[in-house]
């Protein structure tokens, strides 16, 4: 008799078929590779990449605030090239990585031995976090969570593996913002199908497949348990190409990046 498959086994199945998606499309183009000319894995692959990403993202030493995590235990989720891990490293963090390829690690290994730095780095699965409870000072992942099909169960295994009192920050994609409206109006109506969402557009046309855009209301509900919490959303130059000047004076609310910060509860 054919087997009946129930509502959450259906669920459970699509969303490692998604994962398996994720992991093939970061495994072909790691975050940043595009940016670089030179052969992969020297140091001039690795420098040009950093002077880019930092072109078109400064405000991330803002946010990241890298220098204040000398001496503190450090947990990257999803360090993809490792442009922001060597940063904590460079400070004097006592780091760990994890990404979900295992390219990216190896890679991110690679560069952390041109650099003469260390970084306890693996492949693992931003769901399933393979650290006992509380055991970071500081947890910081930049555009990797809305990527994995169960972001909340990501965010929380974040702030499970959080000392009390230890800080968090995770960019994640916003719903409403200049780059979701573009890519809604270029995938939409201007293809015929003005009726798709922009969830929709989002999980097809943004990066891996299954990528999300979240709003404030929406990211509170996941963060509970984290004290002094602050969201605030940043106009990026992606923004730029779709409103112009506009974007930058709108970024507080329609900014494509949303930073969520704050401390692990007491």
């Amino acid at each position: 008799p054919r087997r009946l498959v129930r509502s959450g086994d259906r669920q459970a199945m699509t969303s490692a078929a998604t994962k398996q998606d994720v992991r093939s499309f970061w495994s072909r183009t790691p975050c940043g590779s595009w940016d670089a000319s030179a052969p992969e894995g020297t140091s001039e692959y690795f420098g040009q990449i950093e002077r880019r990403r930092y072109e078109l993202e400064p405000f991330i030493h803002r946010f990241a605030a890298f220098g204040h995590a000398a001496r503190q235990s450090v947990l990257e989720i999803g360090v993809g090239l490792g442009t922001d891990h060597v940063q904590f490293a460079r400070a004097g963090a006592h780091l760990h990585g994890v990404d979900l390829t295992e390219r990216g690690v190896e890679l991110v290994r690679r560069r952390l031995e041109l650099e003469g730095l260390q970084s306890e780095l693996r492949v693992a699965d931003a769901e399933h976090l393979p650290f006992a409870d509380e055991s970071f000072d500081y947890v910081y992942s930049w555009g990797v969570l809305h990527h994995t099909p169960d972001t909340p169960t990501a965010i929380r295994e974040a702030i499970r593996v959080l000392r009390p009192g230890g800080r968090l920050c995770v960019m994640v994609y916003s719903r409403h913002a200049w780059v979701s409206y573009g890519l809604w109006l270029r995938h939409g109506p201007l293809s015929r199908r003005p009726m798709r969402s922009i969830a929709d557009v989002l999980h097809h046309h943004m990066e891996s497949p299954g990528t999300k855009g979240y709003t404030k209301r929406e990211v509170r509900r996941m963060v509970a348990g984290i004290d002094g919490l602050r969201i605030e959303k940043v106009a990026t130059p992606y923004d730029v190409e779709y409103a112009g000047g506009l974007a930058q004076l709108t970024g507080r609310w329609l900014g494509f990046f949303m930073v969520i910060r704050g401390l692990k509860r007491s």
